[in-house]
């Protein structure tokens, strides 16, 4: 179960309101589950997300891929933007875990194809990275099939944030980051739609911390020697059941940059900043459906509410990735500390 934190201030709804777990599982039919290595070691791990319910091969769902500074060594964003389409679950892992995760999402499509009666002879995982080399000996790529398997296992509406799965060695502005979440609910012609947003955060510089106008990270930075040098990267991955297409969603996620200069971030020349997101409206079955396929879409005439809801998110999800986080000391001693144990929203 998610540990709650005192967040309810943290950042302002941008007039809008925020889910009822803050989550992006506040999208119905999406979990997140992880699998933390926490050892003398290995602070690093694996955090997967489950977009539907069903196997995402044969349900599936419109995505879009935005990069904004592409210094990231991800697998399956080249072709989910060039046909706009989602079809497995979507990993987070360390930079040099990517390929053996990759392969264990690849075994873990065929199999679960195969009991519903599917040859699985190309299938596209998504999976993307943060480096975590400075708390966790990375060259040993520790996260194997096992721990994808049991991330995939643990999927659930409820996760932890902050130092947990793919999170547990990622830093953010100089401090502990790691996992973090966020949702905000749309009204629209009389109906409601969530979008969610996870991010696995290891950007920023301390001293550029800003949150709601203030800059903290500049008092901070001057009892903490935390670097001068944006060297990471950070990840964010959206759901909604709004209509959107794989070009709106490409849109949309574009908006997360919003967030992250809304807390400081100028995007450094050495750090990777990929944005997806996907719509659990209009899922297609590609062993049933014909030449033609019905469904709505989301007028790009209202987009600016969905553009509101992922910068909002983003901004909070980056600001608890680092509130529920605490502090961690890595392999070679190095100690990061959590933004929790120094400054506490009003």
């Amino acid at each position: 179960m998610a540990k709650r934190h005192p967040e309810a201030h943290s950042i302002p709804a941008l007039s809008l309101q925020k889910g009822p777990n803050n989550l992006i599982t506040d999208v119905a039919g999406v979990t997140v589950g992880h699998c933390t290595l926490d050892t003398e070691l290995y602070k690093t791990g694996v955090t997967v997300i489950m977009p539907c319910p069903n196997n995402p091969f044969h349900h599936k769902l419109p995505a879009g891929v935005f990069v904004l500074n592409g210094f990231g060594k991800t697998l399956g964003l080249m072709q989910l933007a060039e046909l706009g389409v989602l079809e497995t679950p979507i990993a987070l892992t360390s930079t040099l875990n990517v390929g053996l995760v990759h392969d264990a999402l690849v075994g873990y499509m065929v199999e679960r194809c195969a009991l519903e009666g599917t040859e699985v002879v190309s299938v596209n995982p998504i999976v993307c990275e943060c480096c975590d080399g400075k708390l966790s000996r990375i060259q040993d790529r520790p996260v194997r099939e096992e721990h994808v398997r049991a991330a995939i296992a643990a999927a659930g509406a409820e996760f932890a944030q902050g130092d947990a799965g793919a999170g547990k060695g990622t830093i953010c502005h100089g401090l502990k980051g790691g996992i973090g979440s966020a949702s905000r609910v749309m009204e629209i012609d009389g109906r409601r739609y969530t979008l969610g947003m996870l991010v696995h955060t290891n950007h920023g510089i301390l001293r550029d911390l800003t949150v709601g106008g203030r800059p903290i990270g500049a008092q901070l930075a001057e009892r903490l020697d935390a670097g001068q040098c944006d060297k990471g990267s950070v990840i964010a991955v959206f759901a909604t059941d709004l209509p959107l297409d794989g070009r709106q969603l490409r849109r949309v996620a574009a908006r997360v940059s919003v967030g992250l200069a809304r807390l400081g971030s100028y995007i450094g020349q050495g750090s990777g900043e990929l944005f997806l997101g996907f719509s659990t409206a209009n899922p297609y079955d590609p062993r049933t459906e014909g030449a033609i396929r019905a469904g709505e879409l989301f007028s790009d005439d209202r987009l600016d509410l969905p553009f509101r809801a992922a910068a909002a998110c983003a901004e909070e999800a980056v600001l608890h990735s680092m509130l529920y986080a605490r502090s961690v000391t890595g392999y070679r001693g190095d100690r990061v500390e959590a933004l929790g144990c120094l400054w506490q929203p009003e």
